[in-house]
C-alpha cells in the first residue's frame, strides 16, 4: 500500500477561488489528492480553513470538468466542442491573433480577467508579450474593486494600507512590537465570510479576542454587527458623506494628532474647510443614520490609539469610489494611526517581489517607462481619464464594451477570457456584455469548468490548473510564498504555463530567458535573494527589519522614498490631505459626497416607481463570485439564488419566508427566493451575486438560467467616478419587488 505523502502549498485560485495566502496540506495517495488541511505552522491561517479549500477534492476532481483543450465545431451557444491536442490549440491562437495584429494592431486583441487572484501576473505577461495595452477587468463596471481604494491610498501618502493583524512578521499577534487596535472599524465588508484583498478575514475576531472594540458600517447586519460597540447603517452609496461627518467631528473636536498632522501632513487647513460642509444634521439626512451614532463613532474611532479600519468593495462601488476612499484614508491619517503597531500599515510586497504589476511603479519596474508611454497611446480610456492614464494597466471595463461594439475608435476583434465567467459574474448590463462578445472573431476562454460565458461566446476552450496542479508565486503582501503542483488532473495547465507558451510564441526573445515556469517565477523573485526550490514545501519567508517591506514607521526612517528621505511617496513628500495628484489629474484634490445616480434625492420620481435600494454581492463563505455552485458539500450549505427582505416589507408586499419573487426596474427582471430576515434595512434589499444553476440547461438560450436569476441584467455600466475608476452602481441601483404570480416564468 502506497503512503499518503503531504504536500505544504499556498492557497491561491483556482480551487478555492479566493484572493488567498492561507497554508495548505494537500494530502495524496497513488497520485491522487484524498485531503486538504490547514497548515498549523503557517503564518496567515495557522492551521484554519474554509470550506472552499477543504471542498478542493471534489472541485478538481469534478466530473464536468475541462480536462482536454476544445474547440467549437456548433454554433455558438449549441455547446458542441471537439477535443484538440494542446500544439493544436496554441497553433489556433496564434495563427488568428496574430491575423488580427496584422490587420488591426495589436490592440484589437482584449484580454479579459476577473479578480484579482492569481492571474495578474500570468494574463499582463501574455498581453503585453502579444503587444496589446488591453488588459481589463471586462464588465467590472467602473473597474469598482479595489482599485478606487488603491489610488486613492496612492495619491495620499504615497502607499497602500491595510488593518495591521501582525501579518506582516513571522510571529503575527505575538511579535513584542505588535498591539492589536483598540477600535476597529469594519466599514462595508463582511470579514469572516472571505479573506478579501489578501487579508484573512479571521483577524479581526482574533482581534476581538485581544480586546478590539468595534464599530461596523454598513446597510445590513453581520456576525460583527451583533457584536460591535456601534452599528451605523448607512443608506447604500452615502459613505462618503459619512467618513466626511465623521472627519468634521475630529477636527471640530480637535480629536486629531496635532503633532502628527503639523510634522507629516500636507493640506490640512483645506480639509477642515472641506469638512465642516458636512454638520451632523446634513450627513444624518444624507445617510439615514442618527446624528448622536455618527458622532459617538467618530469619538470611539479618533481616542482610540491604535485604531484600524477594514474596509470592503461597496467603497469602490460607491458613486465616486476614489473619493470615498480618500476621505476615509483621510480618518487614520489625522489620528496618525499610519504604519504604526495595530494601526493602518503599510502594505508592500515583501521584498518588492511584484506577482504583477499592482501599482505604476510597478509597470514601470517590470516593462519601463517607454513601454508604459507606448501602451497608453491606444489604452482603452487612458485618453480619457488621467488618473486611469497614471495609475495602474488597466484600461477602462465601460468603454471596452462599448468600444467592442461601435469600433470606435479602433475595432476590437477578440478576446482572451482568462479567470472570469463574466456573464455569469461581474458583468453589469450583462445583456450589453453578451452582444459585445458575440461581436467578436474570436473568443478564447482559460477556464476549470462549463459555466455561463463557456457555453454562450467560447470558440476555443484551455483547461487550467488548480491550487492543487501548478506552481506558482505569492507575493501579496507578505510573506513571500510559492504553490507547487502535487497532482496531474487531465491535460491541464496552470495559467502561467499557458501564457509563458503563448508569450514565447508572440516574442521569440522570452525563450532566451524562460525555458519554464520555473524560470520566470524565478526571475521574478530576484529581489529576494530566493529561488522557486528554496521557498517550496512552506518554506515562506518574511522580510528583515529596517526594510521598506517591513512595518513600523518607516516615513520616520527614509525607507519609503526612493531618495531615502524621510516621508512618504507623494510628491510633496507628505500625506497629501490635499492631493496635488488629483489637481494634476483634474480632479478635485479634497473628497466630497456625490449623491447615487438613482436615488430618492437625485431621480425621486424613479423611486417613486423602484422605491428599494438593491445592494448586491453579500459574500457567501462558500462560495467565490461566481464560482462552486456545482461543488456538492459546498452548494448544500447555500442552495438557492435569494433575495434578503426586511420583515416590515415582505408584510407589505404580502411576502413569505421561502416564496420566489420577481426582482424588476426598468433595464429588467429577474426572480429570486425571497428570505425575510430583519438584518437589512426595510428600504433595502440585498441580492447575491454570481448565481447561475450549473444543473439546467447550457445551451442556448437557457445559458444555465442567468436571464432568470442574475441580478447585473438589473445593474448599468459606469463609470459613476471622472477618474475612470469606481462608480460602478452595483449597490445603488433602484428596483421593486414582488410575488412571482401562479404560472408565470
Amino acid at each position: 500500500m502506497n503512503e499518503v505523502t503531504i504536500f505544504r502549498t499556498t492557497a491561491w485560485s483556482p480551487g478555492p477561488g479566493c484572493h488567498g495566502g492561507c497554508g495548505l496540506e494537500l494530502y495524496v495517495k497513488d497520485g491522487r489528492l484524498v485531503k486538504v488541511e490547514g497548515d498549523d505552522e503557517h503564518p496567515y491561517n495557522r492551521g484554519r480553513l474554509c470550506p472552499r479549500a477543504l471542498a478542493l477534492t471534489q472541485y478538481v476532481y469534478h466530473p464536468d470538468r475541462f480536462l482536454y483543450p476544445m474547440k467549437r465545431v456548433g454554433e455558438r451557444g449549441e455547446g458542441k466542442f471537439e477535443r484538440i491536442s494542446w500544439d493544436q490549440a496554441l497553433d489556433m491562437v496564434e495563427e488568428r491573433f496574430s491575423k488580427i495584429k496584422d490587420t488591426y494592431g495589436a490592440e484589437a486583441v482584449i484580454f479579459a480577467q476577473g479578480t484579482g487572484r492569481d492571474i495578474g501576473g500570468p494574463i499582463s505577461f501574455l498581453c503585453y508579450s502579444f503587444g496589446s495595452p488591453n488588459w481589463v477587468q471586462l464588465g467590472l463596471a467602473g473597474h469598482s474593486c479595489y482599485t478606487p481604494r488603491l489610488a486613492a491610498m496612492m495619491f495620499t501618502h504615497g502607499d497602500y494600507a491595510v488593518l495591521d493583524a501582525g501579518q506582516f512578521v513571522p510571529e503575527g499577534m505575538d511579535d513584542p512590537e505588535y498591539e492589536p487596535p483598540e477600535v476597529i472599524v469594519v466599514w462595508a465588508q463582511n470579514p469572516a465570510a472571505g479573506c478579501q484583498d489578501g487579508f484573512y478575514g479571521h483577524w479581526v475576531s482574533d482581534c476581538m479576542k485581544k480586546g478590539s472594540k468595534l464599530v461596523v458600517i454598513d446597510p445590513r447586519w453581520t456576525w460583527f454587527s451583533s457584536r460591535a460597540e456601534k452599528f451605523l447603517q448607512l443608506r447604500p452609496g452615502t459613505d462618503a458623506a459619512l467618513a466626511l461627518g465623521m472627519l468634521n467631528v475630529i477636527i471640530s473636536e480637535g480629536l486629531y494628532d496635532k503633532d502628527f498632522v503639523d510634522t507629516w501632513c500636507l493640506g490640512f487647513e483645506e480639509l477642515a474647510a472641506r469638512a465642516a460642509e458636512y454638520p451632523l444634521e446634513r450627513v444624518s439626512q444624507i445617510t439615514w443614520v442618527p446624528a448622536e451614532d455618527i458622532a459617538e463613532a467618530a469619538r470611539l474611532y479618533a481616542k482610540a490609539k491604535p485604531a484600524a479600519i477594514q474596509w470592503g468593495v461597496p467603497i469602490d462601488m460607491g458613486p465616486s469610489g476614489t473619493t470615498i476612499a480618500q476621505a476615509i484614508a483621510h480618518l487614520w491619517s489625522i489620528t496618525g494611526n499610519l504604519d504604526v503597531p495595530g494601526g493602518q500599515v503599510i502594505a508592500r510586497a515583501a521584498f518588492d517581489v511584484t506577482t504583477y504589476p499592482f501599482s505604476t511603479q510597478e509597470l514601470h519596474s517590470l516593462y519601463g517607462e517607454e513601454f508604459v508611454k507606448r501602451m497608453n497611446e491606444k489604452r482603452i480610456g487612458a485618453a480619457e481619464f488621467k488618473l486611469l492614464k497614471n495609475f495602474r494597466g488597466w484600461g477602462q471595463p465601460d468603454r471596452a464594451v462599448e468600444q467592442m461594439l461601435s469600433g470606435d475608435p479602433y475595432p476590437i476583434k477578440a478576446c482572451w477570457i482568462q479567470t472570469t465567467n463574466m456573464l455569469g459574474g461581474q458583468a453589469a448590463d450583462t445583456k450589453m456584455h453578451y452582444q459585445a462578445l458575440l461581436n467578436m472573431d474570436f473568443n478564447v476562454v482559460v477556464d476549470c469548468f462549463p459555466n455561463p460565458t463557456t457555453m454562450a461566446v467560447a470558440d476555443l476552450i484551455l483547461p487550467a490548473a488548480s491550487i492543487a496542479e501548478k506552481e506558482s508565486l505569492r507575493s501579496w503582501w507578505s510573506p513571500l510564498q510559492v504553490m507547487m503542483s502535487a497532482v496531474t488532473v487531465g491535460e491541464c495547465r496552470s495559467d502561467w504555463e499557458i501564457n509563458l507558451e503563448l508569450a514565447k510564441r508572440f516574442n521569440p526573445e522570452l525563450r532566451k530567458r524562460f525555458d519554464t515556469v520555473k524560470d520566470l517565477i524565478d526571475d521574478r523573485l530576484k529581489p529576494s535573494g530566493y529561488t522557486f526550490d528554496e521557498l517550496k514545501d512552506g518554506h515562506w519567508k518574511f522580510p528583515e527589519k529596517d526594510t521598506p517591506t517591513r512595518p513600523y514607521r518607516r516615513y520616520e526612517k527614509g525607507l519609503l522614498r526612493p531618495d531615502k528621505k524621510p516621508g512618504f511617496r507623494t510628491p510633496s513628500g507628505k500625506i497629501e490631505l490635499y492631493s496635488t495628484s488629483f489637481e494634476e489629474f483634474d480632479m478635485d484634490p479634497l473628497p466630497f459626497f456625490t449623491e447615487p445616480p438613482e436615488s430618492e434625492v437625485r431621480t425621486p420620481q424613479l423611486a417613486e416607481k423602484y422605491p428599494l435600494v438593491m445592494v448586491t454581492g453579500r459574500r457567501s463563505p462558500v462560495y467565490f463570485h461566481s464560482e462552486h455552485r456545482q461543488i456538492p458539500w459546498l452548494r448544500e450549505c447555500d442552495p438557492d439564488p435569494t433575495v434578503e427582505i426586511h420583515p416590515q416589507t415582505a408584510q407589505e408586499l404580502g411576502i413569505s419566508e421561502g416564496e420566489w419573487v420577481v426582482i424588476h426596474n426598468e433595464r429588467g427582471r429577474i426572480k429570486r427566493k425571497a428570505r425575510v430576515t430583519p438584518i437589512v434595512h426595510p428600504r433595502v434589499v440585498s441580492v447575491p451575486h454570481g448565481w447561475w444553476l450549473p444543473e439546467t440547461q447550457g445551451t442556448e438560450p437557457n445559458l444555465y438560467g442567468i436571464w432568470d436569476i442574475n441580478c447585473n441584467i438589473l445593474v448599468n455600466i459606469g463609470p459613476g467616478d471622472d477618474s475612470g475608476y469606481g462608480g460602478g452602481p452595483y449597490k445603488t441601483a433602484l428596483v421593486a419587488v414582488k410575488k412571482l404570480s401562479q404560472g408565470e416564468e
